[in-house]
């Protein structure tokens, strides 16, 4: 979390000086062609140019460490679901049966390991740009450049504060925890029993949960009282105008898109599977 209570990792860097519209339309160009394949072919190629973006973002590790962990954690048990609860389902995928291991209700075979791996690229995949989306855009400043592509400005304003709530939510859970734990309460391994740890979190979730709607409340007023959303235009103090990069940019999104659609329909319909 920055100093400014967000998610926003400041620096210089091409995604940071991007306009906010354009990068949310490169995620959304990046996640439709990602979820357009089942080519493990095309989620290498995608995942090295995803990597390369993201380092020359010069994003500080210790910033997204946590979102690696979680997403690294999820495609852990991902797999595990897959290959335990439907051990063969790569042989519907390809029509062949190359079996592996016997787990005694039924065999694993390597058709359905090949498809977990090629799910498992199509999850990293969306990890870069979505870092890069999150941690290079200023709250402002991609709220002002929504209001300006045609969303009303009540929505990008809304945006703006969900991007600001976020980080405020999680510093302070951080420090009740602190303050919990030099009270002797366990939060974590070794401190506790799992039980017990989930307990402790959940006394500070719930009670978090419940001040948080009542914090919106508080906002909401203030913001009536200050006359927000009397008029049907505002102006923006981040708005900035979009560069020759942008267009440029924005350009290319939608020819790769295009592309991605043509490959799909044309050359690569279906699963890839090479063995």
């Amino acid at each position: 979390m920055s100093k400014m209570g967000t998610l926003y990792a400041p620096g210089d860097s091409i995604f940071h000086r991007m306009d906010g519209s354009i990068k949310m339309l490169l995620f959304a160009a990046w996640t439709i062609t990602t979820f357009l394949f089942l080519d493990l072919r095309v989620f290498i190629v995608m995942l090295f140019i995803g990597t390369i973006l993201l380092l020359s973002a010069k994003i500080p590790f210790r910033q997204i460490r946590i979102l690696l962990w979680v997403m690294i954690v999820f495609n852990v048990f991902n797999t595990a679901f897959i290959i335990l609860i439907t051990p063969t389902y790569g042989s519907e995928l390809t029509g062949t049966n190359t079996p592996v291991l016997n787990i005694g209700y039924n065999t694993i075979n390597l058709e359905t390991l090949f498809y977990v791996l090629t799910l498992t690229a199509k999850y990293l995949t969306l990890l870069p740009v979505s870092l890069l989306f999150i941690f290079t855009t200023h709250p402002s400043k991609f709220a002002s450049s929504l209001n300006r592509i045609g969303v009303p400005y009540k929505i990008a304003y809304a945006v703006n504060i969900a991007f600001r709530y976020i980080p405020d939510i999680q510093s302070e859970f951080r420090g009740i925890t602190n303050s919990m734990q030099m009270r002797g309460i366990g939060f974590r391994k070794g401190d506790a029993p799992f039980t017990q740890r989930v307990k402790n979190v959940t006394s500070i979730a719930i009670p978090m949960l419940y001040s948080s709607l009542q914090r919106i409340e508080v906002v909401s007023n203030a913001m009536e009282l200050r006359g927000f959303g009397k008029h049907k235009r505002r102006t923006w103090y981040a708005m900035e105008d979009l560069r020759a990069m942008d267009y440029t940019v924005g350009a290319l999104c939608i020819l790769v898109t295009a592309s991605a659609i043509w490959l799909k329909i044309g050359v690569l319909s279906g699963f890839w599977y090479p063995f």
